[in-house]
């Protein structure tokens, strides 16, 4: 019988976990840059209110 080669297979889900986390950066990414695009970017930590 023939003996599973583990490491293979630990390899093979390393690399669909890289995957997974590259399409949700980009996917995080893009949405990102349509808000930019729409002008609703989220609040900044500036303040930017006149001082008194």
């Amino acid at each position: 019988m023939a003996k599973t080669n583990y490491s293979y297979e630990k390899r093979s889900r390393e690399i669909e976990k890289q995957k997974k986390k590259e399409e949700k950066r980009k996917k995080k990414q893009n949405q990102n840059s349509d808000e930019v695009e729409e002008g609703t970017t989220p609040p900044s930590d500036t303040d930017t209110s006149p001082k008194i």
